[in-house]
């Protein structure tokens, strides 16, 4: 019952950062992209730090230092880089329409839905191992979230929708996490190793999704100065000294 309560809170507070987008709209163009680098900077380093600190660790704890966990781990890379090709794939063969909304809407939409489904998925299995290692996942995922969530609002409002049927899509997309957690609860006491296999193809995806989708959007553009370089840098070890700390907590 723990489990339970404390998984469903934590991913209605992650749907609920969906609607961080319309906090932004009073935010001027060149300082929202300042703090979106950022943003994104610092949920590279609680991705990372999640995934080497914590998930790993209790993987290994679990399943043990052996083939098993390292393929569990590639899996999880592989998952990411399937779902991520199939989006990119369909994105190049939709059609446009003059008199339809921009197909990056509705491909924003539904990639956005399976990628808030299998967070759901992480969040529950790693609170069925442990409530300190739900914790910790579930502020990986809501760093990682809070960037794509204002990226994804202004997709979606590029894209033909309205500011008000842009939150309200975006919402109902990032609820689909509160499916992914009920049906890990669900599945997880019934079937034996499901959350232990989770824990390590959580840490792939998490280290697929900071390598390969999050650091590239900090190497964009020539002109960044040094300061900013610095900056992120700061930013990136703050989120690595954040799920440190975490650990300390712990004890």
């Amino acid at each position: 019952m723990q489990a339970w309560v404390y998984s469903l809170v934590s991913v209605i507070i992650v749907s609920l950062i969906s609607l961080i987008g319309v906090f932004t709209l009073s935010l001027k163009k060149n300082f929202l992209q300042k703090i979106l680098l950022f943003l994104v900077s610092f949920a590279v380093g609680g991705l990372f730090g999640d995934a080497f600190i914590h998930l790993l660790p209790e993987a290994f704890k679990e399943l043990g230092a052996n083939l098993t966990t390292s393929l569990y781990i590639i899996l999880g890379i592989v998952i990411f880089f399937i779902l991520e090709k199939f989006i990119r794939w369909h994105h190049c063969h939709v059609p446009a329409s003059e008199h339809q909304l921009h197909p990056v809407v509705a491909l924003n939409l539904l990639g956005d839905g399976v990628h808030n489904f299998i967070d759901g998925l992480i969040i529950g299995a790693t609170y069925c191992v442990s409530i300190p290692l739900g914790v910790t996942t579930t502020l990986a995922v809501i760093l990682h979230e809070i960037p794509q969530e204002i990226g994804d609002f202004g997709v979606l409002v590029h894209g033909g929708l309205s500011i008000k049927k842009a939150l309200i899509f975006n919402f109902l997309s990032a609820a689909t996490s509160i499916l992914g957690a009920i049906v890990a609860l669900s599945i997880g006491p019934h079937a034996k190793g499901f959350t232990t296999a989770l824990v390590p193809i959580t840490a792939g995806g998490f280290i697929y999704i900071a390598g390969s989708d999050l650091i590239p959007e900090l190497h964009q553009g020539c002109d960044v100065k040094i300061s900013s370089a610095a900056l992120q840098f700061i930013s990136l070890l703050l989120g690595v000294a954040m799920m440190a700390a975490l650990v300390l907590l712990e004890k």
